[in-house]
């Protein structure tokens, strides 16, 4: 007889399936989260749903208050503001730090990432067959992230790092709750390849000050969607 998923097993696959909920809208902003109706759905024990939704707790995408319980965490300016500067902040220190650290196999896997992130950004046609594997989109964001990660795991720094990904994962959920009315395109691509490509020739100072202005320049853009739509729950507009 098979042996039964184990309870992190179960805790990181309800984790994951909430986590794509929230980041796809699927879950609004400030939506109650239910966690008998979650039990009941997926026929698990109390036990690994708490842990799951305490993992959104700790990356931002899930809150907690005594007497309402948990909530998709909520959108606003103020937040997005206070998630890019942060962001912008920590990936510089990680970048510096991966220059100064990195290996042979940190640049070739630099310049990897950027690979995958320039087929990413070509469009349906290197996406794969219709109906199998991302969407242009998804294949996008999930390139993006690599790259981002790539990018700064050379840091050795893992307190660090976590901090960086859990800001990416926040940045990612207003890319996705606020996208571009076009795929990324050729300028988008550029910006990423002008990083890379000061990160492995050691140029620090370039390499952090495109990093900088690349997610300001992201969270820029991001207010001006914001703006249009206004805080709450995308949808309803």
């Amino acid at each position: 007889m098979a042996e039964p998923p184990r309870k992190e097993t179960l805790s990181s696959r309800i984790s994951a399936t909430l986590r794509q909920a929230i980041l796809r809208g699927e879950l609004a902003p400030g939506a109650r989260i239910n966690l008998d109706r979650l039990r009941e759905r997926h026929d698990i024990s109390i036990s690994p749903l708490r842990e799951a939704v305490a993992r959104l707790v700790a990356d931002g995408l899930v809150t907690f208050e005594d007497q309402r319980g948990y909530r998709v965490a909520p959108v606003s300016m103020a937040n997005l503001d206070e998630v890019t500067e942060l962001r912008a902040e920590c990936e510089v220190i990680a970048l510096r730090a991966s220059i100064g650290r990195g290996d042979l196999d940190w640049e070739s896997d630099v310049m990897r990432a950027l690979h995958l992130l320039g087929r990413a950004a070509a469009g349906p046609e290197r996406a794969g067959p219709e109906g199998e594997g991302p969407q242009p989109d998804e294949a996008w964001e999930a390139a993006h992230g690599d790259f981002h990660r790539t990018l700064i795991r050379g840091c050795a720094m893992p307190v660090l790092l976590g901090f960086c990904s859990v800001l990416h994962n926040m940045t990612e959920r207003y890319h996705r709750l606020y996208p571009t009315a076009s795929p990324p395109g050729r300028a988008a691509l550029a910006e990423h390849e002008a990083i890379a490509l000061a990160a492995i020739a050691r140029d620090a100072e370039p390499a952090c000050a495109a990093l900088r202005a690349h997610v300001l320049g992201a969270g820029a853009e991001l207010k001006r969607r914001l703006a249009v739509v206004g805080d709450g729950d995308p949808r309803a507009n």
